[in-house]
Order: C-alpha cells, then structure tokens, then sequence
C-alpha cells in the first residue's frame, strides 16, 4: 500500500476532530460517530495515495463517516427490528445528547471546542482523558496512543472504551457547558494538554527521552484551543510554555541520546524561532490576564530563555516568580523546583532547608525528582558522598532509561574525583 504523504496525515488530523463534532452534533452517539471517523480516517488513508486528496476533503470524510453509521445502524435494525431514523430521531437513547438547537448555528471551530471539553468530562479518570482526546480530537490510532504510552493495544482499548462509555452513562450533552462549568471544565482541558506534553517531552518509561509526536501533538491541540479561546490567559499561558520548552529539544540530548542538562546545553541549538513566539505570547497575556500557574511556568521558560549563558540567568526574578506560583497554586512540585532557584540565589544551604518544607509531603515519597535534586544541591554544598547516595537513590526510582543513565553517571563521576 503506497504510504499517505505527510501533508495529508496532518491534514486527516486537523480534520478529524472537526468531523466527529459534526457528527455527534446531528446524532448524538458519540461511540457510534467515534468509530465512524476512524474507519473514514482509515479509508482515506488507503485511497488517497492512490487516487489524490479530494477537492473537499472534510465533506469526503462526512460522507464516508455518515455511511458507516447508516451501515451500522441497518445493521442495528436488523437485529433488533429497529428503524434507524428511529435511532437517529431519539437521541435520548444514543449516550451523548446533541443540546437542543445545537444543529444549527454552530461553527466547525465551536464543535472542536465541544469535542475537547466532552472528553475531558469530570466522569472519566485522568488517564481515560488523556487517551479520548488523543483519539477523537488528535487522530491519532488506538496502536498509536498505545506506544505512545508503552501499554499494550487491547489495553489503551479497553481505557478508551470505558472513557466512552462512561460519558455515555453520565449523560453529557454535546454543547458547551455554560460559563461557570466552562471556567471548572477548562482547567481540566489544560491539565490534559499539559500531561500529553509532558510525557512527549520527558517519557516517563521506557528506552527514549522524548516522544516528539506527543509534544508536537500537545503543541498543536493547544495552538487550535488557542484560537478558539484567545481572551484566556492560561490557554495563552500554555501555549507560550509548550513553545518554550520545547525549543530546548535539539540540545536536551548528547550523540548517543545521553541526557544534557539546561545549564550545559548549547544554547545555539535551541530554536530562537519557538522561543521568540512563546515569549511575545506570554509577554503579551501578562499585560491584560491576572497570572495564573501556566503563564507563571511560561515566564520563568522566558527568563530561561533570555540568557545567552546559564551564569547569565536572573535567578532572582526565577525565584520571585516561584514564589508567586506558590501562593497561587501550592504543590510540592513548584517548592521542588523552587529549592534549586533559591540555591542558586542564596546558597545551596537555603535550597536544601527549602527542600526539607518536600521531604515530609506523602505525595513525593518515592518519587526520583525529590532524590535527584538532593543530590544536586548536595553536589552544590560539596557533600560528594551525600549526593552520590542521593543519585544512586534517584536512579533507582526513575523509569526512565536516558534519566537512569544520567543519574547513575553523575554518581559515578562523584566517586572518580
């Protein structure tokens, strides 16, 4: 079978969600109008490399998409002596309710933002979030999202599955949730969004640092949620953060994809361009948005990203904006990382009396971050066998193989001096 072109693999991807929307915004059904889309997704990645892109792809789409339900609810009719306008015409019964007067106005735009807040419901466990919106609004395959994620297929299917058919039972409705739901429901979108980048820019298993197909997705999601909400600071917030850190890739890893920290990288291989977007977005949101923790995270990206060497950080403005991260949205994540700006500020003694504020939290027992950066503000205080026995700990947590080969490297270089 001759390979689908690239350009026409973003195109299907771009497409698919906005497809989908309209689908469960006539029918209702979202499990239904979901395998639709795929078997279409399927289709055209079959006949399009031999017989071209058609002039209206989206509407080849709706119609391959509308016939497999036709297809399956004849089907359905078959076996249970049902009309399928009865199914079409009754979509109390169909899972997902299309909200009255949903069919009409409604943009290809309004229905991917629908489609973005229906799979991030509050009935579904984060991990069942993370698979739907890859699946119905990143187009990316079930195998896909099962390597991405180092499970087995028949398992990423089970998880999708069950996503679906929770928001069939909880008896969401495909329309926008009004503004005060909206205001609770975004934050789950971003958070989702955020888990996809995370895990595409540091796997959190597995033999390879990054998973460039996740960050690029995640990037992409958020550009088109961007677009759709351009008055909301964190979106913009995100964005910027997103652009940032993942300028950072091409100098993240060594020749034989060994781990290179921030301060060692090569800063001309960062891209300016990603860099130069993500500080006017952030830039910009601040001026007119009361901050919240994703532009917060994207301003300490940009003063990262300002100097030309890491001795030329403003570590001060870092930790005065870890400080302000805190009071808003406290975590011992955002402590973690603040230890090692107020080591670098006022000493490594500091950033390790600040570490002590985690050690007692239950939610890092056992996490390799917590270990790893004991060690290195060990290393800074020049207690070497302290931040040996602290690496050689980190490496044992992390599943991680490129952060395992770090860790252990760094305490073997300990031993040797």
């Amino acid at each position: 079978m001759t390979p689908l072109p690239r350009d026409a693999e973003d195109l299907l991807r771009t497409l698919a969600p906005r497809v989908l929307g309209t689908l469960v915004r006539r029918h209702g059904q979202f499990d239904a109008c979901e395998d639709a889309v795929q078997e279409a997704l399927l289709a055209a990645a079959v006949q399009w490399p031999d017989q071209g892109v058609p002039n209206n792809p989206s509407g080849w789409l709706l119609t391959v998409a509308s016939r497999r339900l036709t297809d399956e609810w004849r089907s359905e009719r078959a076996r249970r002596d049902r009309e399928t306008a009865v199914a079409v015409r009754e979509p109390e019964h169909t899972g997902v309710v299309p909200a009255p007067g949903d069919e009409p106005p409604g943009t290809t735009g309004d229905d991917t933002l629908k489609l973005l807040f229906l799979c991030c419901h509050p009935a579904l466990s984060k991990p069942a979030q993370v698979a739907l919106t890859l699946r119905a609004v990143g187009g990316l395959t079930t195998a896909e999202i099962a390597r991405a994620f180092l499970v087995p297929e028949p398992t990423m299917t089970q998880r999708i599955r069950r996503g679906k058919n929770r928001i069939q039972a909880s008896g969401a409705r495909f329309a926008m949730p009004g503004p005060e739901e909206r205001d609770k429901r975004i934050q789950a979108v971003l958070q989702v969004l955020y888990l996809i980048f995370n895990e595409g820019y540091t796997a959190t298993s597995g033999p390879h640092l990054h998973r460039a197909d996740l960050t690029a997705e995640a990037i992409r999601l958020t550009r088109m949620l961007h677009g759709l909400l351009p008055d909301d600071g964190e979106v913009a917030g995100l964005l910027a953060l997103m652009l940032l850190t993942d300028a950072h890739r091409a100098a993240r890893t060594g020749p034989a994809g060994e781990l290179i920290p921030l301060a060692e990288q090569d800063r001309s291989r960062w891209d300016r361009a990603a860099i130069a977007e993500g500080t006017a977005l952030i830039t910009e949101a601040l001026t007119w948005s009361p901050p919240g923790p994703y532009q917060l995270q994207a301003a300490i990206a940009a003063v990262h990203a300002e100097a030309d060497r890491a001795e030329e950080t403003d570590w001060p403005q870092i930790v005065a904006l870890y400080r302000l991260w805190s009071r808003l949205a406290p975590s011992p994540m955002v402590t973690l990382n603040e230890a090692v700006a107020v080591a670098m500020v006022d000493g490594p003694d500091a950033g390790l009396a600040r570490l002590r504020d985690v050690e007692s939290d239950e939610r890092m027992a056992g996490h390799h971050r917590l270990a790893a950066v004991r060690a290195h503000l060990l290393e800074l205080a020049g207690d070497d066998a302290g931040a040996r026995t602290a690496y050689q700990e980190a490496a044992r947590r992390t599943t991680s193989l490129p952060e395992q080969r770090y860790l252990t490297g760094r305490a073997a270089r300990l031993l040797s001096r």
